[in-house]
């Protein structure tokens, strides 16, 4: 918005376009011609202007004008100052806008959207109502747009008694706008955000009781029971003093719902979010085969049971849960039965592939939070912990007919929490383990087809003519293949479309026991015999990429990558995976990625083992991705940090990365292929491979430091830490200790990554690595910091700064200068500390970084704010703070937002700081580890004392209290200190 609402149209004398007529009340009073700011005059001009423009085109009399300019003292020449007033506007507007009529004045004449007032009038009122016909997310937009119309103080500096009155009204009628927005973005799911605006708007209306009413319920539905609670203290203390009154019944009603945990506050009340004002109806159950055979007793056993569970009378929920080996057909049963039943479940199905016969099965917390998304739930309304999602997904539930089907689950203990657990819904398991512990279920041991149902259903695939006349080879077919659905269903489809084959011929080729696994008989073994037939028919060239793709431990594999693996062009690449799409041996998960079944991919690797010639190329194709990811992470450090010394003291790589033309495709390859990266790191953590995985961890040192992947990243430093040990390979140990020491000190598990560090830096220096030397000296000096050692910390970061120098890496002194920077503003030497964080910010800028020079104003900005230079300290940190935003570096967001918090303390600014504090909190949640949000409740309880909320203050400092006690940090006594006045009190 350019705060400049739009009018009609008029033409300037010789011109030929139209110019349009505008004004604005809601905020200074203002008019414009077109682009042209047109003069308003004096401030009673303006307030004549005002009082004009807010009466919609009626005529105000001179008496009245009058009045409102002057109140019950005009001056003596009151009626000749109003005359000049209005003669100078129609000068400036035109006569045809401002007219005079019966002794007074009238604007007429003006457009739809002329006046900023009339347009927010407009915009609430459709607002309004899509509120009423159920589309929220609609009412909320609107009402966005309404409140952007503001622009600061209505009639800005406008005088007289008149003007006083419209100001209070608008301001009046704008906090009720805000207050619906903020209830529509509770109803939505928008708890969490809305606690920071919340926070800020009762520090400064702290006797509007809806606005506390909203902020309670946000803390609540955030799971801050106890900031609720204090919230309602705070404002009875509050009303009491100001004005001898009790809250009003509804605070009164809210504060004992939340005692008693009312369920009905747990989530919206309103109309759903979609127009329609009906819940989501998720159909996610995949398409049933047109050729389902057999299975009749099973299919009316299990429709029997989901129509008594979907019944009336149905009192329970419902599980039936089918168990056998790979391939019997338990997800073509369960799919089928499910579609037939779909009228029993008018409010949707569900579905998901639970992977478990893979070595990583899917975890229930995603699969949840997937599920709340298929039922409408919005993405900040999602709980992070597997006990409230499914918590929350069983209240979702509750009141609907819903169908879930969990494909191919590991054990219950998975399946558990996503069973609906209300009547009226059902859920279908399928399963290779027979789940008897599994309370409730009904159990359905799914056995081989018979011979009679197995030769149907390959009949029905191949055609009748051709199996009629072939019958014996036929029954030969379909007995080779254990009668196992999966395995007909293949061999029968790679004979229908190859019409040149006889049954008879497959029969042959079945019928060679050499083509054959011996385990065909034998669990899930039994598959492989199938996935034979497909395999053997590849060209040598498909069937190298098969079977060398499928040693990848990634769950999917980039286009780019795949070249890596194969030592082939990108083009020729593309080529051979799309073609074992084609087989159905390869999925295309995504355009440009690729990845195999669980089955299918254990059935490429045996084919590997067995087939790959000469056996090294299977190593060999490992370390060509483990080349390819090195050296494109390289790249993307190198990009990122121009001038760093790490690229240099990394393992050679024989195979070329992606190149990148900026940091934003860099950024994205990293974090699109940081599952499979760090994948391949753990498989590469053995014999000569060991040295290059190490080094790829460390290139990709963004992944540990965003956030985004710290928890992966930490668990596979640890193991190449363990490998290089058990190797007794000094060099590679020291390297893997100074990873796995930075990934700990950003997940704030300070004790074990000073002893990573110490070790690190005494195998580097044994082993005459200096660069190592240099990052495990920075990483102790930091946990020494954090630590309050502030001796032992100077001393360390002197020796990273001494021997960064030394390696000739300018780019890596800065991080330990910009670092000394904070310990010199912890021990009292401000003006030193503005001039070592400006030193480090001068070399990243200098070398060209982007995200470093963002760090160095992070430091830059905390020394700035403790110099009492406030201004300029959040003019650095906001605009570190957007350089965090735009590299996806939440834990870095987060701290700025922290930091900026700090300086509006100091600044005496503690609504603004308790905004940012809430908001640093958002954006914490789940990284950084527990010590630091034990900072940022700490500054969020000194600004929300700072604004008079001294129950919730002291809920922040006794958790963060808690933090610090059972991390044993420092910190812990200066909560003490600021809890000590309010328990005496």
């Amino acid at each position: 918005m350019d705060g400049v609402p739009r009018v009609p149209e008029q033409r300037r004398p010789g011109s030929e376009e139209p110019a349009a007529l505008r004004f604005s009340v809601l905020g200074p009073v203002r008019a414009w011609l077109g682009a042209e700011a047109l003069p308003a005059g004096s401030p009673q001009q303006r307030a004549l202007l005002a009082a004009l423009l807010l009466r919609d085109g009626r005529t105000a009399t001179a008496a009245e004008l009058i009045d409102a300019l002057w109140g019950d003292e005009p001056p003596s020449q009151a009626l000749a100052a109003v005359r000049t007033y209005a003669s100078r506007l129609r000068k400036a507007l035109g006569p045809e806008v401002l007219v005079s009529e019966s002794g007074g004045y009238a604007i007429r004449s003006l457009g739809e959207g002329a006046l900023d007032h009339t347009r927010a009038q407009e915009l609430a009122g459709l607002a309004e109502k899509a509120r009423a016909e159920g589309d929220l997310p609609r009412a909320r937009d609107l009402l966005r747009d309404t409140l952007a119309l503001w622009d600061g103080e209505p009639l800005a500096s406008i005088p007289g008694p008149y003007a006083e009155t419209q100001r209070a009204r608008l301001e009046e009628w704008r906090l009720q706008l805000l207050e619906s927005r903020l209830d529509m973005d509770l109803e939505q799911g928008a708890h969490a955000e809305a606690v920071s605006e919340l926070t800020a708007l009762t520090a400064a209306h702290p006797l509007r009781e809806r606005l506390r009413e909203l902020l309670m319920l946000a803390l609540y539905r955030s799971g801050r029971q106890a900031e609720a609670l204090a919230v309602f203290a705070d404002t009875r203390r509050l009303l009491a003093d100001e004005l001898g009154v009790d809250p009003r019944a509804g605070l009164r009603e809210l504060q004992q719902r939340i005692l008693q945990a009312d369920p009905g506050l747990a989530e919206p009340s309103a109309p759903a979010a979609e127009p329609a004002a009906a819940p989501v109806r998720p159909a996610q159950l995949p398409a049933t085969v047109t050729d389902f055979t057999g299975r009749a007793a099973f299919v009316r056993e299990l429709s029997d049971v989901l129509a008594a569970a979907s019944s009336e009378e149905g009192r329970v929920m419902a599980v039936s849960a089918l168990a056998g080996i790979g391939g019997v057909g338990k997800t073509t049963l369960a799919v089928h039965v499910a579609h037939q039943s779909r009228g029993a479940f008018p409010d949707g199905q569900l579905y998901v592939d639970l992977q478990g016969a893979g070595s990583r099965a899917a975890e229930p917390e995603a699969v949840l939070g997937a599920f709340l998304r298929a039922l409408g739930t919005a993405d900040t309304a999602i709980p992070d912990s597997l006990e409230e999602r499914s918590a929350l997904y069983r209240s979702v539930l509750d009141g609907r007919r819903v169908l879930v089907l969990l494909d191919n689950a590991r054990d219950a203990a998975q399946v558990r929490p996503l069973l609906p657990g209300t009547e009226g819904c059902a859920a279908l398991v399928t399963s290779r383990m027979r789940m008897v512990d599994l309370a409730g279920a009904h159990l359905v041991d799914l056995d081989v087809m018979s011979p009679e149902e197995a030769l149907q259903l390959f009949t029905k695939i191949v055609g009748r003519e051709r199996v009629a006349s072939e019958r014996e080879a036929a029954l030969d077919v379909v007995a080779a293949c254990g009668f196992l659905p999966l395995a007909i269903r293949i061999a029968a489809s790679r004979l229908a479309a190859r019409r040149t084959w006889t049954v008879s011929v497959l029969a042959a080729k079945l019928g060679d026991e050499r083509r054959r696994l011996d385990e065909l008989q034998a669990g899930d073994l039994a598959v492989k015999a199938t996935f034979e037939l497909g395999y053997g028919q590849l060209e040598p060239a498909q069937a190298r990429a098969f079977r060398l793709l499928g040693l990848a431990d990634g769950p999917d594999i980039s286009l780019a990558a795949a070249a890596a693996v194969l030592d082939l062009p990108a083009e020729d690449t593309e080529d051979l995976l799309e073609s074992l799409v084609d087989t159905s041996l390869l999925e295309s998960a995504a355009p440009g990625r690729y990845r195999y079944h669980d089955l299918v991919r254990l059935y490429a690797r045996s084919c590997a083992e067995r087939d790959e010639q000469p056996p090294t190329e299977r190593a060999a194709a490992l370390s060509r991705l483990l080349d390819f990811y090195l050296a494109t992470a390289a790249g993307v450090y190198a990009l990122e940090r121009p001038g760093d010394r790490l690229v240099d003291h990394l393992e050679p790589t024989r195979t070329e990365g992606l190149a990148f033309a900026d940091r934003k495709a860099s950024w994205d390859w990293l974090y699109s292929e940081a599952v499979p990266l760090l994948a391949c790191v753990r498989q590469s953590a053995t014999g000569p491979t060991l040295r290059r995985a190490i080094d790829l961890l460390w290139a990709a040192v963004d992944l540990a430091e965003s956030g985004a992947n710290s928890k992966e990243y930490e668990a596979a430093a640890a193991a190449l830490r363990d490998a290089a040990r058990g190797a007794s390979d000094t060099r590679a140990e020291g390297r893997a200790g100074v990873v796995l020491s930075n990934a700990l000190l950003f997940s704030g598990v300070f004790d074990q990554a000073y002893r990573e560090a110490q070790q690190a830096l005494r195998l580097a220096e044994a082993s005459d690595d200096p660069l190592p030397c240099c990052w495990a000296a920075n990483i102790l000096g930091s946990i020494a910091f954090y630590q309050k050692r502030y001796t032992d910390a100077e001393g360390y970061f002197s020796r990273a700064i001494e021997e960064f120098r030394g390696c000739g890496d300018l780019a890596g002194s800065a991080s330990p200068l910009c670092n000394l920077s904070r310990l010199h503003l912890a021990t009292g030497r401000a003006d030193s500390a503005v001039v070592l964080a400006g030193q480090g910010t001068e070399i990243y800028e200098t070398l060209g970084h982007t995200l470093r020079v963002a760090n160095g104003r992070y430091a830059l900005g905390m020394a700035l704010g403790k110099s009492g230079r406030h201004s300029d300290a959040t003019s650095e940190l906001e605009e570190a703070l957007r350089v965090f935003r735009d590299s996806r570096q939440r834990l870095w967001e987060g701290m700025a937002l922290c930091r900026l918090a700090e300086v509006d303390l100091d600044a005496r600014k503690p609504a603004r700081a308790a905004s940012n504090a809430e908001m640093a909190l958002t954006v914490l949640r789940g990284i950084g580890g527990e010590w630091r949000r034990g900072n940022v409740l700490t500054v969020l309880g000194k600004s929300l004392s700072g604004i008079g909320q001294s129950g919730r203050a002291q809920v922040c400092w006794r958790e963060a209290l808690e933090i610090y006690e059972k991390l044993d940090s420092p910190e812990a006594a200066e909560v003490r200190t600021l809890l000590t006045p309010v328990a005496a009190a």
